[in-house]
């Protein structure tokens, strides 16, 4: 798990500029991703495009620390049914139920994670902070946002 972790933190360092700049284009279809790229450095710097780096950490550590284990539990529930190891696409059954119940438990960190890096320079938002985005997520649309 200590691993996991800290896998997830240096690919972060990657995933978060990349992941800023392809939000960014979803919301402006419009706008090429090299314009994208070079608007959010020119006005925001380097440092714009690793908005939202601690709360990818704390999205993915938490989905890692989750799926990575029951995907193991239900490969070894599997071959102790049936007798023997688990295939390859039976493996794959496991991790895609392992995922899929990461993702739904994780979903609201990463409803925050996007809000963060969606959010205008200078917006509270933009400041990072997970807990805020949380709770104003909470306080303006409930639980369906």
């Amino acid at each position: 798990m200590v691993a996991a972790s800290l896998g997830e933190v240096v690919a972060c360092l990657i995933r978060v500029p990349s992941e800023v700049v392809k939000q960014r284009a979803q919301v402006s279809p419009s706008s090429s991703t090299l314009r994208i790229l070079s608007h959010t450095l020119y006005h925001e710097g380097v440092q714009g495009l690793y908005r939202g780096y601690k709360s990818t950490v704390l999205r993915e550590i938490p989905f890692s620390l989750v799926q990575f284990p029951l995907w193991e539990s239900l490969k070894a529930l599997w071959s102790w049914k049936q007798g023997h190891v688990v295939d390859s696409w039976q493996s794959a059954v496991c991790g895609a139920f392992a995922g899929g119940f990461a993702a739904a438990v994780t979903t609201p960190l990463d409803v925050a994670k996007t809000r963060i890096m969606l959010a205008k320079a200078g917006s509270s938002n933009a400041s990072g902070n997970v807990l805020a985005a949380l709770s104003d997520i909470w306080r303006t649309q409930g639980l369906s946002g």
